[in-house]
């Protein structure tokens, strides 16, 4: 997910929207063995000496992860004790409990921890059947004009493709770096890598200052993401989304559509893609520093009447029912 100025067609772009088995997982031993190797070596080769990530973050691989139950207020509202730690907080979102939510101190963290994701599951002009290495990563984000911290603004996976991007990495022996064993521990821990698994990640960056997110912003990526997090976890709002994407959108507004999504990076070949993101900007995001039809192609009025033609078929729902922001 990116931002536009409302004055300008540009991005300001500030910040956007894998488990391996231990060759195969041969036992729950062997398997976080692999995750505890996986992190120290990919943690060598990706900080010198001294430098590495907090201290609470290497710690919590040997521990389970906290996740907190809460809803939209709640995770907006929670900070982490410790804000010079680089692991985020974790909250099972209350409304869709399959969704996991992840609240990162620091645009870097979250970067370290999901970028290299992103690019194999979502970006355009980049692989999607192998796992970058960091040289290839940081040239793909240099080439977008972006740094690791303002790659993305907010994420969103579900578990089929973290467990593929997971699974990628360990066939072509990528080290993972330290918040993606991280990210590995958890999803194993709430049995997100298992075949058949049904469940999403999602993420929200802080406030800052540089690049600048304030709090009304950060309400915007949640909900935002949130969306994409219903559409990876209920079938039938899936379902509803790719009919209106299919019969209710015609050629023109889904090419306006496209085309707005494919200078924002994303790989448009993916129907799939299309489909999510589309519901997401169209629907669920209104905030013209986010998303303004005309970039579309769309007229605001005709947008409007999408969105209005949108909410009131959608199936029930916490979507269906908030469709209001909560106040910052």
């Amino acid at each position: 997910m990116t931002e536009q100025d409302p004055d300008d067609a540009t991005n300001i772009r500030p910040a956007r929207p894998r488990s391996s088995p231990a060759r195969r997982w041969l036992g729950p031993g062997l398997g976080l063995l692999a995750i505890l190797l996986a992190g120290t070596i990919g943690w060598i080769a990706l900080y010198p000496p001294g430098q590495g990530p907090s201290l609470s973050l290497r710690q919590s691989l040997g521990a389970a992860i906290d996740i907190t139950t809460a809803g939209e207020a709640a995770i907006l509202a929670a900070r982490p004790s410790d804000p010079q730690a680089d692991e985020p907080l974790v909250f099972r979102f209350q409304a869709a409990p399959k969704v996991l939510v992840l609240s990162f101190p620091t645009l870097r963290a979250q970067g370290e921890t999901l970028n290299r994701l992103g690019a194999f599951i979502e970006k355009a002009g980049l692989p999607h059947d192998r796992v970058l290495i960091d040289a290839e990563l940081d040239a793909a984000i240099r080439q977008s004009g972006d740094t690791r911290e303002t790659y993305y603004y907010g994420h969103d996976y579900r578990a089929a493709d973290l467990a593929r991007f997971f699974a990628a990495a360990d066939r072509d022996e990528v080290a993972l770096n330290p918040g993606e064993t991280w990210l590995r521990a958890l999803l194993a821990q709430e049995d997100m890598l298992s075949p058949g698994a049904v469940g999403a990640v999602i993420s929200i960056p802080p406030e800052t200052a540089t690049p600048p997110i304030a709090a009304a912003a950060r309400a915007v990526i949640l909900r935002h993401e949130l969306s994409h997090g219903v559409y990876f976890t209920d079938p039938a709002y899936a379902a509803y989304a790719r009919n209106f994407w299919e019969t209710r959108l015609n050629e023109a507004q889904r090419a306006g559509l496209r085309g707005f999504l494919g200078r924002e990076g994303y790989d448009t070949a993916n129907e799939d893609l299309m489909r999510n993101e589309a519901q997401a900007y169209l629907i669920h995001t209104t905030d013209p520093h986010f998303f303004r039809p005309p970039l579309a192609g769309l007229g605001v009025e005709e947008a409007a009447r999408l969105r209005q033609e949108f909410l009131r078929g959608m199936p029930d729902g916490w979507l269906k029912d908030a469709p209001a922001l909560p106040a910052p």
